[in-house]
């Protein structure tokens, strides 16, 4: 339909999965678990039994509840199969079969995909089966705890919590506070072709993660056969739902390497604060003043001086040659004078500019970035065109405010996009001219978000476009460093916007499965509980242990296990949508006192299976 924006794409996944991890955690019990084997990894404990966790039964449907939820579980591998195969599957055979292979793991043929790039080339994506992806999301469910207790806070890529917002505010505190004007880049090669498997392996072995059998499964994802390649004897498939936190393994060591040449500088000495200890430093010692910031393979070294950035430059070419085995890009790699010109990252161009009697970041778009975004845009309003339904002008919409939300952070961003409105009017009014309103439906978002537009707005199809050149500015927010899904405290803000939910008739659903049913039905009583704040549908009375889930158009009728053909209701209110025995009806109306409103919600349900209304007397 459309080429969307990787990094737009990139944060408004991140934000779902941070609504959602926390919950799916708790739906089966396993959230105690990796808050353990959280705070073991802060204290260097080794682990030598994670193959019985990853096996566990809760955290093989955890993982299957995250890739259910993941955009690509409908997209097959080389075996052609989604995660709908397996939605109608008996829970006990899906657990079964997990088990089985995890016990003797061999991975499936990859299937590879090339993705178009902006500059005319393409990128290759690597899709293991969706079988291997429930495994390799096990494996990551169980490893991350252990991970993110020793990955480095300046690390912001494919991490729970982190934003590429993060980073970039994070570099711009270096430019303003603390007046790093000068910025390394370096571009590694082929990062993700390229990973070392033996380093890597060893990598993991020194992170505590020592159990002889998880990392011998993880060397085998990584040895895993291409579909048109063969084998690979180096390298991460990117696609795979274990390759971001492998390669974020691969360049921990990297930013602990720079950050302890002087932000972690071990210091014989004792300080109560932190500047005092670097105040110290830069008089009494010739360590230079360096920070690293890293966004997966996208990182920047920040310094003072030229001399300082010229000798990081050659130091950091060699030692990820030397240590990660891994080549730099020299047209791609440069070091910049941010008070003289630009320096891009992560889809944002930054230049010190005076203001005032001091120097801050003045911020842009980068002009692959406007381009992208405006092909993007273009793409879908051409599909508009061929296929002009609500649809896809709700699509387009949605376009566009993710676009305004990912570079609002650029503090000259209403220049950028008022440049690609204006490049874009011309095509908008042209292609859309056939089905323009007069006026148009404003959505709940468009009055919250463009409340303030004072133009008129382009309305397609009774419903109002989004302004593209409508943006305000956001300063971007530094990471709250505390805040981590493995801890009670790191996650007190989290929970904040979850609600309350019964954590103990969670655990009771988890682990007391309807054997008979399909994982998709089992699965989808724990969203429904939660979604209903464990109250019957109908009567709004607390669901107990006696809860059932009620197929609103009948499997007999073509209905599904599906979370909108399902509510949970009590075993009462069950009985009274299905009995036509009228002493029975009468004794079941006697029990629970139906009002009108309640009443109301059964006869429709009762219609729908084509029983005889209950008459209200």
């Amino acid at each position: 339909m459309y080429n969307t924006d990787k990094h737009s794409l990139l944060k408004a996944e991140l934000k779902t999965l941070k609504k959602n991890t926390l919950r799916y955690n708790e739906y089966y019990n396993m959230q105690s678990t990796f808050d353990n084997l959280y705070k073991q990894s802060q204290n260097n404990s080794v682990f030598k039994n994670l193959f019985n966790l990853i096996t566990k039964d809760e955290n093989i449907l955890v993982a299957y509840r995250n890739i259910k939820r993941n955009n690509g579980s409908k997209t097959a591998g080389t075996n052609r199969r989604t995660i709908e195969y397996w939605e109608q599957k008996p829970i006990s055979e899906f657990l079964s079969y997990i088990r089985k292979r995890l016990n003797n793991y061999q991975p499936q043929t990859i299937r590879r995909v090339e993705i178009p790039k902006s500059n005319g080339k393409t990128r290759p994506l690597g899709i293991p089966c969706i079988e291997d992806r429930i495994i390799q999301q096990c494996i990551k469910q169980v490893l991350e705890p252990i991970c993110e207790a020793k990955f480095h806070p300046n690390s912001y890529g494919f991490r729970p919590n982190r934003s590429t917002e993060h980073a970039v505010a994070y570099l711009m505190k270096k430019v303003n506070l603390d007046k790093n004007y000068f910025m390394v880049d370096i571009d590694i090669e082929g990062f993700f072709d390229h990973v070392n498997h033996a380093k890597l392996l060893k990598q993991i072995w020194t992170m505590g993660i020592r159990d002889k059998k998880v990392i011998s499964i993880i060397g085998s994802m990584l040895k895993a056969k291409v579909e048109g390649l063969g084998v690979q004897s180096e390298g991460v498939p990117q696609g795979g739902i274990l390759s971001p936190l492998l390669s974020n393994i691969v360049l921990n060591e990297l930013d602990w390497w720079i950050s302890n040449q002087w932000e972690t500088y071990e210091s014989h000495h004792k300080f109560s604060q932190n500047f005092a200890k670097y105040n110290h430093l830069r008089n009494k010692s010739k360590l230079k003043e360096i920070y690293i910031v890293r966004y997966a393979d996208d990182f920047k070294i920040t310094c003072k001086s030229r001399t300082v950035a010229e000798k990081i430059f050659i130091a950091t070419q060699q030692w990820l040659k030397e240590r990660l085995s891994l080549d730099i890009s020299q047209e791609k790699s440069s070091i910049t004078d941010v008070r003289k010109s630009h320096s891009e990252f992560l889809g944002f161009k930054i230049k010190a500019c005076q203001k005032g009697q001091k120097l801050v970041v003045k911020s842009h778009m980068t002009d692959k970035a406007i381009i992208n975004v405006k092909n993007t845009i273009k793409e879908q309003i051409k599909y508009i065109q061929k296929h002009p339904n609500a649809l896809s002008i709700y699509t387009l919409n949605r376009l566009i405010a993710g676009l305004h939300n990912y570079y609002e952070i650029a503090t000259e961003v209403s220049k950028d996009f008022s440049k690609i409105d204006y490049s874009l009017s011309y095509s908008m009014k042209k292609r859309l001219g056939s089905i323009k309103t007069n006026n148009g439906l404003k959505t709940n978002e468009y009055q919250k978000k463009y409340v303030n537009y004072r133009g008129k707005p382009l309305c397609a199809l009774g419903v109002a476009i989004y302004p593209i050149s409508f943006i305000r500015t956001k300063s971007p927010k530094l990471c709250n460093q505390k805040v981590t899904n493995y801890s009670a405290d790191g996650r007190k803000s989290l929970h904040a916007t979850l609600g309350y939910i019964d954590k103990t008739m969670l655990h009771y659903l988890a682990t007391n499965p309807v054997l008979n049913r399909s994982i998709e039905y089992n699965d989808n009583r724990l969203s429904l509980y939660s979604a209903q704040k464990g109250l019957c549908a109908i009567s709004g009375l607390e669901l107990n242990e006696t809860m059932e889930a009620h197929h609103i158009i009948p499997l007999s009728q073509g209905g599904t296990d599906r979370y909108d053909n399902l509510i949970l209701v009590t075993n009462e209110t069950h009985k009274l949508i299905h009995v036509v025995n009228p002493f029975v009806i009468q004794i079941l109306l006697s029990i629970l006192k139906p009002n009108a409103k309640m009443l109301n919600k059964v006869n429709k349900l009762r219609k729908i299976i084509g029983n005889d209304l209950i008459m209200n007397d």
